[in-house]
């Protein structure tokens, strides 16, 4: 089984502090701070990069269940908007919005779009953040 690993450092108080994050593999180091976080500052911050943890992962197993129900998709293309901000005691994500689109030759939009929810639901990145509201909106190119 992998293990994967990420660093990050943080220096200072919440608000004038800085950090960064880095991963294992060295594919992304970048800065972050309050402002990149909470406001619309430069630099990373966690949410976006569970963005695409889940983007990412979404699309591998879209593609895999697509291709072993006989259906290789030409391209699978998934954002992933993370919904983060101030609720009672703090802040939380409160919500994942998915849209994917693929060309995919031969599939109706209704396996399409039944493959689309199945792959949502065994993703290894929404089983994580299952207690997270996650939409999906699926379009067959």
């Amino acid at each position: 089984m992998a293990t994967r690993k990420a660093d990050a450092e943080w220096t200072g108080d919440l608000k004038d502090g800085q950090g960064t994050m880095e991963l294992g593999s060295g594919a992304f180091k970048g800065a972050y701070s309050f402002k990149s976080r909470m406001e619309n500052g430069v630099g990373a911050n966690p949410e976006e990069l569970i963005g695409a943890a889940h983007a990412g992962c979404f699309s591998m197993q879209f593609a895999a269940m697509l291709a072993a129900g006989g259906h290789v998709p030409t391209r699978i293309h998934t954002t992933a908007q993370v919904h983060f901000g101030p609720v009672d005691g703090g802040f939380a994500i409160t919500g994942i919005d998915l849209a994917t689109e693929g060309e995919v030759p031969g599939l109706s939009d209704e396996e399409f779009q039944k493959t689309a929810e199945s792959a949502k639901a065994n993703c290894p990145v929404s089983k994580a953040l299952a207690a997270t509201p996650i939409t999906l909106k699926a379009t067959l190119l």
